[in-house]
């Protein structure tokens, strides 16, 4: 199965266009600073509640979901002719 011409211009500009999403995703991603307090703080239980954190775990899944959705874009340009070859 090949792609047309059509859609093979449309998956370029939507590969460019998750690549860029990508890279501000990376550059904007915040920080997570070191874990300084003491040890029966229950840090875990307070990165629950930090909403640092959640930003933190919705911009790591965001990324995830943009690598994913690369890899198909990149897996439909691929096309299935490249699973043939040795």
């Amino acid at each position: 199965m090949s792609t047309p011409a059509g859609d093979s211009a449309f998956l370029s500009e939507l590969e460019i266009e998750v690549r860029t999403e990508l890279i501000v995703a990376e550059v904007g991603q915040p920080t997570v600073a070191a874990d300084t307090r003491p040890a029966d703080t229950g840090p875990a239980v307070e990165r629950l509640l930090d909403p640092d954190a959640e930003a933190y775990a919705d911009a790591e899944r965001y990324e995830v979901s943009l690598r994913t959705l690369l890899g198909a874009i990149e897996a439909v340009e691929d096309g299935p002719e490249s699973d043939h070859q040795s």
